[in-house]
C-alpha cells in the first residue's frame, strides 16, 4: 500500500502519479471522503470509551448511555474501515520519476540488444514440434491427467530443467545471495500483500477450497512473507534471497496474442532473485539484478532485448521494472523470459516490513527479479540451439549438469 500521510497532504501528487498508471483518480476523492468519515467515527468510538473509563460507580444511567451510543457507532466505525481499506489497498504504487510514461506495451522502451539473432540454414521448428519429436515433452499426457495447460517432461526434457535449477541456484550463491527452497502455498495475506489478486476476470491464484491458503504464482510470495511484521535490526548489507520453487498461475485472463506450448502454462518451477534493502539502495540494487539477469542470459548463449516498462505497463506494485525478451525463432519474435521490479516500500507496507537505522525505523524497500523460468528457457534453449538433424545442442554452462552435450533424436 502507499503512504497514507502521502495521500492526506498531497492528494494531487497521487492523483497525477496514479494517473499514468490508468487508475481512475476520483477513486482518490471517495478514499478521502472514507478516510475523513473513518477518522470522525473513530475520534467519537474514543472520546466515549474514554468517558465510561472515567465514570465512577454511581454514574449508571450515563454509562448505559454510552454502551447504546456505542453500540451504534462501533459497527459503523467497522463498516466504514472496512470500505476505506478495500478502495485504498486498491491504488497502485507510484511509478517512478523516471519511468517512462505510456498507456500499455505498446510504450515500453527497447534499451538494447545482446547476441545476434539466430539463424538457420533450414527450416526451423518450433519447441512444440523439438519437443515432441525427441520423446522430452508431453502436452497429451498432461492434458489428461491435470487438464489444459499442464505438461509431463521427460527424458532429458526432465534433466534439462533440473540443470537449469541448479545452475541458476549455484549462480546466485555465487552472487552472494541465500539459497532457499519455498512452500508452494501462501496464506492470503501474503498473496494479496505482494500484488497477486486471486479475483477479476484475470486472477492468478489457485485458491485452497475452505482455506485461506493460495499456491503460489511466485517464490516471491513466500519470500516477502519471510521477514513480515519483523523489524530486521540492519540493512546495511541488503538480504539477497535466491528462491526455488513451483510456479501455479491459472492464467485465465487475456495475456497477448502468443500462449503456444510451454509459453503460458498452469505450472512452472522458477528460481527467483529477492532483494531486502534501505531506501536510499534500491534503485542501484534494481541495476545490479538486471545486471544479473542479463549475465545469466549471455552465460546460456541466448540472444535477447532489455525493455523498460512504461507507466501503463508496470503493474499495481512496481514504480519501476525492466523485462528480458529472448529471440524464440519458432515464432519468429522476442517472447518475455524475465522481469525485475522495483517495489520501494509498497509490499513493506502492506506486510509491515522495517529496518532499524540508528534511532529510526523505516520501511523496508523491496525488489524482485526472475532468474530464470524454466518452462521459458526451456522455449529458448530447444529452438535456439536446434540442428538440421533434428538434435538439440545443451549450452555449454549446463553440459556439467546435464551430463550431455546433446538432445540427440529419439
Amino acid at each position: 500500500m502507499i503512504d497514507i500521510k502521502l495521500l492526506r497532504e498531497n492528494p494531487e501528487k497521487v492523483k497525477e502519479a496514479v494517473s499514468k498508471k490508468n487508475f481512475d483518480v476520483l477513486v482518490i476523492d471517495e478514499i478521502l471522503n472514507l478516510d475523513a468519515i473513518k477518522l470522525e467515527l473513530l475520534q467519537k468510538v474514543e472520546e466515549l470509551r474514554k468517558e465510561r473509563n472515567s465514570l465512577g460507580r454511581d454514574d449508571i444511567e450515563k454509562g448505559k448511555e454510552i454502551k447504546e451510543q456505542l453500540k451504534t457507532l462501533e459497527p459503523e466505525l467497522e463498516e466504514a474501515e472496512k470500505k476505506f481499506k478495500h478502495l485504498f489497498n486498491s491504488v497502485p504504487n507510484l511509478p517512478a520519476e523516471d519511468a517512462p510514461v505510456g498507456k500499455g506495451e505498446e510504450g515500453n522502451i527497447e534499451l538494447r540488444i545482446v547476441g545476434e539473432k539466430t539463424a538457420f540454414g533450414f527450416t526451423a521448428k518450433d519447441h512444440v514440434e523439438l519437443g515432441k519429436a525427441l520423446d522430452i515433452l508431453d502436452f497429451e499426457s498432461g492434458a489428461k491427467v491435470s487438464g489444459a495447460g499442464f505438461y509431463y517432461l521427460k527424458n532429458a526434457g526432465a534433466l534439462l530443467e533440473l540443470a537449469l535449477i541448479n545452475y541458476g541456484i549455484k549462480f546466485l550463491s555465487h552472487h552472494g545471495f541465500t539459497p532457499v527452497i519455498t512452500p508452494d502455498i501462501a496464506k492470503e495475506k501474503f498473496y494479496l500483500g505482494t500484488g497477486y489478486n486471486p479475483k477479476g476476470d484475470e486472477a492468478q491464484t489457485y485458491k485452497i477450497e475452505d482455506t485461506d491458503l493460495g499456491l503460489i504464482a511466485t517464490a516471491e510470495v513466500t519470500i516477502a512473507g519471510y521477514h513480515s511484521d519483523e523489524i530486521i535490526e540492519s540493512l546495511e548489507n541488503p538480504k539477497l534471497y535466491g528462491g526455488y520453487s513451483h510456479c501455479f498461475r491459472q492464467e485465465s485472463g487475456a495475456y497477448g496474442k502468443y500462449s503456444k506450448g510451454l509459453y503460458r502454462v498452469h505450472q512452472f518451477s522458477k528460481v527467483e532473485m529477492f532483494a531486502y534493502t534501505k531506501k536510499e539502495d534500491s534503485s542501484d540494487m534494481h541495476k545490479k539484478l538486471l545486471e544479473l539477469e542479463e549475465e545469466f542470459w549471455t552465460s546460456l548463449g541466448i540472444p535477447y532485448r532489455v525493455l523498460e516498462m512504461c507507466t501503463g505497463d508496470l503493474g499495481s506494485q512496481a514504480a519501476k521494472k525492466y523485462d528480458l525478451e529472448a529471440w524464440m525463432p519458432g515464432r519468429g519474435d522476442w517472447g518475455e523470459v524475465t522481469s525485475t521490479s522495483n517495489t520501494t516500500d509498497y509490499q513493506a507496507r502492506n506486510l509491515n516490513i522495517k529496518y532499524r537505522e540508528g534511532e529510526k525505523i523505516e520501511y523496508a524497500h523491496m525488489l524482485n527479479g526472475t532468474l530464470v523460468a524454466t518452462s521459458r528457457a526451456i522455449i529458448a534453449i530447444l529452438e535456439n540451439y536446434q540442428q538440421e538433424d533434428g538434435s538439440v545442442k545443451i549450452p555449454e554452462v549446463l553440459t556439467p549438469y546435464m551430463g550431455i552435450s546433446e538432445i540427440p533424436q529419439s
